[in-house]
């Protein structure tokens, strides 16, 4: 059975979770964790605990899969549970938890945190094992890998959760207005015109949407266009916002002209109107991500996926990947076996009885091809489209900590430019000075 896969929508409540770290960050080091094993015994009784992120269906695959494990080494115990309430309240429960020492030994975090608990100094760091050949590392994205990297300088655990925005089309709005599907070869001048030609005031239909509610969902919508047009989101030290570049405004410019000139766009203040507009055949195009599927599908909505316009021939988009970070317990055999467990969940045969099943993406490109994903795919037409289009990927967001006052400020300025309030460079030059002050902090 199809199951409605979990919300992976970028308008978190990024605010709160910036407190949340900054407590993870000031408690840290209060609290050293008890001596273990000082050397590895792979034989001897050991228990992991592990915070799945997850409720209700999710978290029982989850847990089904850790009994498995159980059941393959008598030796190991893992001692499952959600970890938090919601999946948001996790890193304020690792925060607490470090200070007193009772912590998890892997834990499901957001990718945005990945900074933070790096910091934190509780982290393992499996570089090495990462090296092995066996564990196929670069079947991974590239966002993805990058993500458990964060500083470059540890590797803190595993990918979990991957996806990308791909460019979803209607088919029924595409016919009533004459105009050809996008292709895999569409550059943003074709996806432009096609919006104006699909606009119709008439009845209240518009070529595409793009949300305005200052949020997450706001600013990684922009940051394709950013990266396509050679911009970067920081200087390369990662102090300081670099966004506010030519390319930077050449790309706020490009959506303000669609936006104000055209008035092609639907601007939603909501971040969730425009995917129920484009479900009643009001919105031709949305450019999102594997989320959407199952409402579309539910809604009986005629629609095709393809990868993003492209800017002279680079079609790079954005992924929010989450991960299964690995914590310190300074035991050798909690670290060996909690390693082997997340290296076990994360093999293609294990992640598709999970991520597969649960309807997301795969976390492997070697299960493209897989049965399972093949079935998942034939319930929600172009789920295979938006898991090749993990290939374009290259770049992963930051996840410094001021990246959530650095979001808030481009989103706030990005929405005032397409309502016609701001235009693209005053916005972007007072934006990054916004986000350089959240940087510093």
């Amino acid at each position: 059975m199809t199951r409605h896969p979990r919300s992976r929508r970028r308008n978190r409540p990024l605010t709160a979770l910036a407190v949340a770290a900054t407590g993870l960050l000031g408690l840290a080091a209060c609290t050293g964790g008890q001596q273990g094993a000082t050397e590895l015994d792979e034989d001897a009784e050991v228990t992991i605990e592990f915070w799945t992120g997850q409720t209700d269906e999710a978290h029982q695959l989850l847990a089904d899969l850790a009994a498995e494990f159980e059941q393959e080494h008598p030796n190991v115990t893992i001692d499952v549970s959600e970890g938090a309430s919601s999946t948001e309240e996790l890193l304020q429960k690792l925060s607490a938890g470090f200070a007193s020492g009772n912590y998890p030994d892997m834990s499901y975090s957001f990718g945005s945190w990945a900074s933070q608990l790096e910091s934190s100094n509780r982290t393992l760091d499996i570089t090495e094992r990462t090296e092995d050949p066996d564990l196929a590392w670069d079947e991974f994205s590239e966002a993805a890998r990058a993500t458990v990297r964060p500083s470059g300088e540890k590797t803190i655990g595993f990918p979990a959760l991957v996806d990308n925005i791909s460019l979803i089309y209607n088919k029924t709005v595409f016919d009533a207005a004459g105009v050809e599907y996008p292709t895999e070869e569409w550059e943003w001048e074709d996806f432009r015109e096609a919006a104006a030609a699909l606009t119709d005031p008439a009845t209240d239909t518009y070529g595409y949407a793009y949300s305005v509610s200052g949020s997450e969902e706001t600013t990684w919508q922009f940051w394709p266009h950013l990266w396509q047009r050679g911009g970067e989101i920081l200087s390369e030290d990662g102090t300081t916002a670099a966004f506010a570049s030519d390319a930077g405004v050449e790309a706020l410019e490009f959506l303000r002209g669609m936006a104000v000139d055209d008035g092609s766009v639907y601007l939603d203040q909501t971040d969730t109107r425009f995917a129920q507009l484009f479900a009643a055949d009001r919105i031709g195009m949305m450019t999102s991500g594997p989320w959407q599927l199952y409402d579309l599908n539910t809604a009986g909505t005629q629609y095709g996926v393809t990868v993003l316009p492209g800017t002279d021939g680079d079609h790079q988009t954005v992924s929010g990947p989450d991960i299964w970070a690995l914590f310190d317990h300074q035991d050798a055999n909690r670290e060996y076996w909690v390693t082997e467990f997340a290296a076990w969940l994360t093999a293609a045969e294990q992640d598709e009885r999970w991520n597969v099943a649960y309807g997301n993406l795969p976390l492997r490109t070697s299960e493209l091809e897989s049965e399972a994903f093949q079935k998942q795919v034939a319930a929600l037409p172009g789920l295979d489209i938006m898991a090749a289009n993990g290939e374009n990927a290259v770049k992963a967001r930051p996840t410094v900590p001021g990246y959530v006052g650095l979001s808030e400020s481009i989103a706030n300025a990005i929405a005032e430019v397409l309502q016609g309030r701001s235009e693209p460079k005053d916005a972007l030059e007072e934006a990054a000075a916004e986000a350089d002050e959240a940087l510093a902090d």
